[in-house]
């Protein structure tokens, strides 16, 4: 079993900035991408930015420029550096892991969640 534990949300002025961190712990063997989700009240999840193990990244648009995904392979932690917040990046963000555990099981695991609210 693979346990995904965010922490570092709060509440910030905009043109604040905020860095989320995220750890994967349990029966891993291997990590292979690792991400970073968003949900605002009413509307769908959407990915935010993502980091595959071998270091390539993807971020969506209206977050390109100003937030920075970044992974530590070794501690098996990823990290979000979000800076020049906005009032609309305000959501419950969630990281996300897959790969394999140490019994060859693929995994895909959620965090809880973590709170992003970016006053005006």
């Amino acid at each position: 079993q693979v346990q995904v534990v965010e922490s570092g949300g709060g509440l910030v002025q905009a043109g604040g900035s905020l860095r989320l961190s995220c750890a994967a712990s349990g029966s891993i063997f291997s990590i292979n991408d690792m991400a970073w989700y968003r949900q605002a009240p009413g509307k769908l999840r959407e990915l935010v930015a993502l980091i595959r193990s071998g270091g390539d990244t993807n971020y969506t648009d209206s977050v390109k420029g100003r937030f920075t995904i970044s992974r530590d392979n070794a501690k098996g932690t990823v990290y979000l550096q979000m800076n020049s917040l906005k009032p609309e990046d305000t959501a419950v963000y969630y990281c996300y892991a897959n790969g394999r555990t140490s019994y060859g099981q693929s995994y895909g695991s959620w965090g809880q969640g973590t709170q992003v609210t970016v006053g005006s």
